[in-house]
């Protein structure tokens, strides 16, 4: 991109790439995405040339001098003020690795991984359909085959797989069955509410925690949103000591 790349000209105020890619950096990805073709670059200069013309019209009719405008403009300098200064007193925030290692250690609890399973299954509304079914994948029919053929289930488009799940997401009769079953296992058919199920368990993963290097950014944000409540509470605190404040509630 040439920043300094002269898009239009309004009244000989140069509008340039560098400009338009700001613009268009403060919209959002479901906006911006329409003006990121040769035909939505135009519209984007079109954009950016109306804006300026209407900026020019504003000078001439010295709406810049009327009292509304002068209001809302010290508004709007009171809360970049507001906003800019918090920045300020949060910039020397950092967090240390051995902070980070510490909050870990201290909150193992929140980091635990319950025990997961992985697991397929063929959903029919009879035992005896199951039977049959059992009775052909004893026989050598592939697991997935069968479900794709014979299922009630949505599943059936991932060959019966439900993906990964934690105790207490299934109705108990199916999770009792597929918690108590050894990987690459196929179950006796279980009954549940919905009808007769025929369970492969795919995979297990047993309780465990989560690694630090995979929670280390979370933990990092978090301790920073920390120091800055309490800075900010600080800061506050030091301020109601400096300036006189009421309340009337």
């Amino acid at each position: 991109m040439d920043d300094k790349k002269v898009l239009a000209t309004v009244n000989g105020k140069d509008i340039t790439e560098q400009e338009a890619h700001d613009f268009l950096n403060k919209l959002s990805p479901q906006v911006a995405i329409q003006f990121r073709t040769p035909d939505g670059l135009k519209n984007l200069v079109n954009e950016l040339i109306n804006q300026e013309l209407f900026y020019l019209e504003a000078i001439e009719d010295q709406l810049d001098k009327e009292e509304d405008f002068i209001n809302r403009l010290e508004n709007i300098k009171k809360q970049v003020l507001i906003q800019y200064t918090v920045e300020k007193l949060f910039s020397d925030i950092e967090v240390r690795d051995d902070e980070i290692k510490n909050y870990y250690a201290d909150h193992e609890e929140d980091f635990k991984t319950p025990e997961k399973v992985s697991a397929s299954h063929i959903l029919v509304d009879s035992e005896d359909e199951a039977k049959d079914i059992l009775d052909q994948l004893n026989k050598g029919m592939p697991f997935e085959e069968a479900a794709r053929k014979y299922s009630n289930c949505p599943s059936i488009e991932n060959g019966g797989n439900l993906g990964e799940f934690t105790r207490g997401q299934m109705v108990k009769e199916f999770e009792d069955a597929v918690f108590s079953m050894d990987e690459n296992q196929v179950s006796e058919p279980v009954k549940t509410q919905f009808g007769y199920h025929i369970i492969k368990l795919i995979s297990r993963k047993e309780p465990g925690h989560t690694p630090l290097a995979d929670v280390e950014d979370q933990i990092k944000s978090h301790l920073i949103s920390l120091k800055q409540r309490e800075k900010f509470a600080d800061r506050t605190n030091e301020l109601k000591g400096k300036y006189e404040v009421k309340m009337y509630l």
